[in-house]
């Protein structure tokens, strides 16, 4: 029987068990999914633990999708990122992947949202990081607006220096910027927490309009301030249990070689949020 399992802390009440267990039953799979929760400066010491003990395959979650980095091969795209979220124990050193990148991607083109034009990102941090390169990747010009706007230019600088010289791939801005920025834009992001605690949204809803698509990264609530707006505004909504299934899609592929059942993953998913 194959180990997987998710390495965070907090992890309790992680959605990725039932989700990825789900996939394991409906294609007769031997194997269990299970959660590790080592102190929260032992990211790196886990990893090498589990290689040790054979763990077949790791997602990581806060607060160690940095600190995993020493621990692992990591993907070019990781580190780009800066941050590794699936941990493959296949190769020596085990490979390091940020499957959040393919799960924003994968979350837009599910819902038949083209991938051109101009995207508006919400918030610089992990989650932020991983939407600005992945998007960028796909040939979009990507605006990042952050509370902090210094963040926001310290990465729109690292997604343009990765991209070929004229090619401009990212702006920064501060979050007063979003008013002026959101209406010519084709893609939205959320990749803050806001909206998760308080019915409350980043982004003014008079900004927003009919042509554009909206992903919100937060899953609790499921229609979230933000997408309440956006479809107030007759725009394309995408809710974060897309964006938590699809990395969850491609972690399972990476891990097994096979098409995830994604239907399956998805109904197991959508009954605990």
């Amino acid at each position: 029987m194959d180990v997987y399992g998710l390495l965070g802390n907090p992890v309790e009440h992680s959605l990725s068990p039932p989700m990825h267990e789900a996939a394991y039953a409906e294609l007769g799979i031997d194997a269990r999914y299970v959660t590790f929760e080592p102190d929260a400066d032992a990211g790196a010491r886990a990893v090498e633990s589990a290689a040790t003990l054979g763990i077949a395959g790791l997602n990581v979650t806060i607060p160690f999708k940095q600190q995993v980095l020493e621990a692992v091969d990591p993907t070019p795209l990781a580190e780009r990122i800066g941050a590794v979220n699936t941990v493959d124990f296949s190769t020596s050193p085990p490979t390091g992947y940020n499957t959040d990148a393919a799960g924003v991607v994968r979350s837009f083109t599910h819902h038949g949202v083209e991938l051109t034009g101009e995207a508006v990102v919400v918030g610089a941090g992990g989650a932020g990081r991983a939407v600005a390169f992945a998007l960028a990747d796909e040939g979009l010009t990507v605006h990042i607006a952050n509370r902090t706007e210094a963040k926001a230019h310290d990465l729109a600088a690292a997604v343009a220096a990765s991209h070929p010289a004229g090619e401009s791939g990212a702006q920064g801005h501060g979050l007063d910027a979003l008013s002026a920025l959101v209406p010519e834009a084709d893609l939205l992001v959320n990749a803050t927490s806001v909206g998760m605690e308080e019915d409350r949204s980043p982004v003014p809803a008079d900004a927003l309009h009919a042509d554009i698509a909206v992903l919100d990264a937060v899953y609790s609530p499921i229609e979230t301030r933000l997408l309440a707006d956006a479809a107030a505004a007759g725009a394309t909504t995408i809710d974060g249990a897309w964006m938590l299934l699809f990395q969850g899609v491609e972690a399972f592929e990476r891990w097994t070689g096979r098409d995830a059942p994604v239907d399956e993953m998805n109904e197991a998913l959508r009954t605990r949020v």
